[in-house]
C-alpha cells in the first residue's frame, strides 16, 4: 500500500516538459493498455478511448493548438500561453482521452430508466481513467498534467487523425521527462473534508 500511497502522492502537475524517453515505447504501450483495461466503468461498458500521439504527431498536436489559441487572444496575452504551450511540446507525447458516445447512447437505449445518468457514469470513468493514466506516468518518473483545449481543436485533430465520429475528446496528457518542480499546493483541513459518523 506504500507504493500506492507514494504513487498518489508524487502526482502532481508539471507544465515543463523534455523529450527524454524514460521507459521503452513497448513499456508505455503496456502501461497505457493496462490503465485502459483495468480502470472500472459503470455496467462495465468500456466506453473509453485513448490515442497516443508521439513524435511529429504530438508536436502537430501542440502546434495546431498554439496556431488556434494564437487567432483567438489578444497579441498583448498570447506570449504567456505560447511558453505554456511550448512547454507541453517540448515532452515525449500527448494522450488524447475520448469517450465513444455510441456505447453510451447503446446504454441508454438498453436501460432507458438509467437513461439520464450513463452521461455523469461515464464523465466519471474518463476521470478516473485520466487520473490513472496520470499517476502510472508519475511513478514511472514522467512528468505530466491534464489539459481541457477539446473544444478548440476537436474537429481538426479528428479529421487529421481520422478519428471514429461517435468519438468525443474529453481531455489530454501531455508528459515527458521533468524540467521543473511541482509549485506548493495548500491543503483544506481535512477535517472539514472527511466526515465520520457512527
Amino acid at each position: 500500500m506504500n507504493d500506492f500511497y507514494n504513487a498518489m502522492a508524487k502526482r502532481r502537475s508539471i507544465r515543463v516538459l523534455g523529450n527524454e524517453a524514460i521507459i521503452s515505447e513497448e513499456r508505455l504501450m503496456g502501461l497505457i493498455s493496462h490503465a485502459v483495461k483495468c480502470t472500472p466503468t459503470s455496467f462495465n461498458a468500456q466506453e473509453q478511448r485513448v490515442v497516443l500521439l508521439l513524435g511529429k504527431k504530438h508536436e502537430w498536436f501542440w502546434d495546431l493548438t498554439k496556431e488556434t489559441l494564437k487567432g483567438m487572444l489578444p497579441a498583448e496575452s498570447f506570449p504567456e500561453t505560447e511558453e505554456k504551450l511550448n512547454g507541453f511540446r517540448g515532452g515525449v507525447g500527448t494522450l488524447l482521452i475520448y469517450q465513444d458516445s455510441a456505447v453510451v447512447k447503446g446504454l441508454q437505449e438498453a436501460f432507458p430508466s438509467y437513461s439520464d445518468n450513463f452521461p455523469i457514469w461515464a464523465n466519471q470513468a474518463s476521470g478516473m481513467l485520466e487520473y490513472t493514466l496520470w499517476t502510472s506516468l508519475s511513478n514511472e518518473g514522467y512528468g505530466a498534467s491534464l489539459q481541457h483545449y477539446t473544444n478548440l481543436i476537436e474537429l481538426a485533430v479528428n479529421k487529421e487523425l481520422n478519428i471514429n465520429k461517435t468519438w468525443r475528446m474529453m481531455t489530454q496528457i501531455p508528459f515527458g521527462s521533468p524540467k521543473e518542480e511541482a509549485g506548493e499546493k495548500d491543503f483544506e483541513p481535512i477535517e472539514k473534508r472527511v466526515l465520520t459518523f457512527k
